[in-house]
C-alpha cells in the first residue's frame, strides 16, 4: 500500500528516492500541474551560477472559493475583498475628495467678493441766496465776526465719537467705519486739489465700486434728478472764478452711528464747512496763488453737508462705503435753473440777481426737476464794518 503522499502506483522504478526529497513538501494537485510551465535558461544565463537548467515559473493560483478575500499577492488571503466592497471603497474615496475640495474652496481667502445690488445715492442741493450784498474783509476779520469764530480748523473739526460694540459689529469694526467716514469728509470737503477741481480720485476710491458709476456720471453729465448732482458728492469750486483766500477751512459737526438692521451699520455726519474765498486773479489758474499781505476782498462761503453712510462687514477691510443720501445747503450763491458742475459763490460786494423760477407743466411726463432756492439768513453772515467792499 502506498504511503501518505506517494503516487497511487507507487514510486517509479529507477528513481532514487533521495534526489526527490527537496520536492516532497510540495503538493502537486491537478490544477497546479496544468498551470505549471518550464522555461529554459539562455546560454548566457546558464554560464552564471545556476544549479538548474530551467527556471521555475510560479503558476497562477487557483480561483478562491466564493467569499474569500485576497491580500498582497498569490497565496495570501483576507483583505480588500470582492468587487462590491472595492466599489464601495472607491465611492468613499471620491466622496471624501469632493468634500475636501468644497471645504478648501470655501476657506479660500482670495475668492472674489459676492456681487450685491447697491442702491443709488439720493441727493438734494439747496442754494442759499443772500438778501443783500455779500460782506467782505480779511479772512481773520470775517471769521472773528461770524458764527464760525469758535470752529476748529481743517480735519481737527471732524471729531470721532467713542466707539463701542453694537449688534453684529465689534468695537474695532465701528471705529473702522467712523474712520472711513472721516476720510471721506476730509477728501471731499478739505482736500485742496479736490476743492479746486484738479482731481476727484481721493473721493472716488472711498466709494463702493457699485456706486462709482453713478459718481462718474454725476461729474460728467450732471442732472437735476436727485441722483446725479455733483455737489452731492463733493465740494468743488471753479478755479477760473474763485480762489482760496485762506488755506484753512473752519469745521464743526457731529458723527453718529447705529445698527439699522442685522449686519448693516449706518453712520450719519452733519457738518458745517466755512471757506474764505476771493475772486480769481491773473496767475491763479488751477493752482492756489500765495498772496503777499492780507486779502481785503475775501468773503465767507458756508456749506452744510448731511450725509448718510452704510457699511456691511465686508466693506470695512476694503476701506470703502456706500453713500446712501446727501443733503447740501450752500451759500451765499445765486439760484440757477441749471445744474452747475461746481458751486458758484457770490463774492464780497456782490448781490444775487432777482430770480424767477421757470414755469412748470404738470402734464409733462418724465422726472420732476425741482427748482428750489433758499434764503441765506443775515445771522449766518459776518457782521463786519469798515473799509471792505461790503462796508
Amino acid at each position: 500500500m502506498a504511503g501518505h503522499g506517494d503516487p497511487p502506483e507507487g514510486e517509479p522504478e529507477g528513481s532514487p528516492r533521495g534526489e526527490d526529497d527537496e520536492y516532497r513538501s510540495t503538493v502537486f494537485d491537478e490544477s497546479f500541474i496544468r498551470a505549471a510551465r518550464l522555461q529554459e535558461y539562455s546560454a548566457r544565463e546558464r554560464m552564471t551560477d545556476h544549479s538548474h537548467a530551467v527556471r521555475k515559473v510560479q503558476p497562477k493560483p487557483a480561483a478562491d472559493p466564493p467569499g474569500t478575500d485576497r491580500v498582497g499577492g498569490p497565496g495570501r488571503r483576507g483583505g480588500f475583498g470582492n468587487g462590491p466592497k472595492q466599489l464601495l471603497l472607491l465611492l468613499m474615496v471620491l466622496v471624501l475628495s469632493f468634500g475636501t475640495a468644497v471645504y478648501l474652496g470655501l476657506r479660500n481667502p482670495y475668492r472674489p467678493p459676492p456681487v450685491r445690488a447697491v442702491e443709488q445715492t439720493r441727493i438734494s442741493v439747496l442754494p442759499l441766496v443772500p438778501e443783500g450784498r455779500v460782506p467782505g474783509g480779511t479772512p481773520d476779520e470775517l471769521f472773528a465776526h461770524s458764527p464760525a469764530a469758535q470752529f476748529r480748523e481743517g480735519a481737527a473739526g471732524i471729531t470721532l465719537p467713542g466707539a463701542r460694540a453694537t449688534g453684529d459689529f465689534a468695537e474695532g469694526q465701528v471705529m473702522a467705519a467712523l474712520t472711513t467716514v472721516k476720510d471721506y469728509l476730509v477728501a471731499s470737503s478739505l482736500d485742496p486739489d479736490v476743492l479746486m477741481g484738479r482731481t476727484v480720485r481721493p473721493v472716488r476710491v472711498l466709494l463702493d465700486p457699485e456706486q462709482q458709476g453713478q459718481f462718474d456720471r454725476g461729474l460728467t453729465d450732471p442732472a437735476n434728478d436727485g441722483r446725479h448732482d455733483p455737489i452731492g458728492w463733493l465740494v468743488r469750486f471753479d478755479p477760473a472764478k474763485v480762489a482760496r483766500a485762506d488755506s484753512q477751512v473752519r469745521v464743526r459737526g457731529t458723527l453718529t452711528y447705529q445698527e439699522t438692521s442685522p449686519g448693516t451699520l449706518e453712520v450719519v455726519s452733519d457738518h458745517l464747512f466755512v471757506y474764505a474765498l476771493r475772486p480769481a486773479g491773473p496767475g491763479d489758474g488751477a493752482t492756489d496763488r500765495s498772496v503777499a499781505g492780507p486779502v481785503r476782498d475775501a468773503s465767507l462761503f458756508t456749506v452744510r453737508r448731511e450725509l448718510s453712510f452704510r457699511f456691511a462687514a465686508d466693506d470695512l477691510p476694503r476701506h470703502q462705503t456706500v453713500l446712501v443720501s446727501s443733503a447740501v445747503q450752500a451759500g451765499p450763491q445765486a439760484c440757477s435753473a441749471e445744474v452747475p458742475r461746481t458751486l458758484r459763490p457770490l463774492l464780497a460786494g456782490e448781490r444775487a440777481k432777482p430770480h424767477n423760477p421757470a414755469a412748470t407743466d404738470p402734464y409733462t411726463t418724465g422726472p420732476v426737476a425741482p427748482a428750489m432756492c433758499g434764503t441765506l439768513s443775515p445771522l449766518a453772515q459776518p457782521t463786519v464794518t469798515g473799509s471792505g467792499p461790503a462796508a
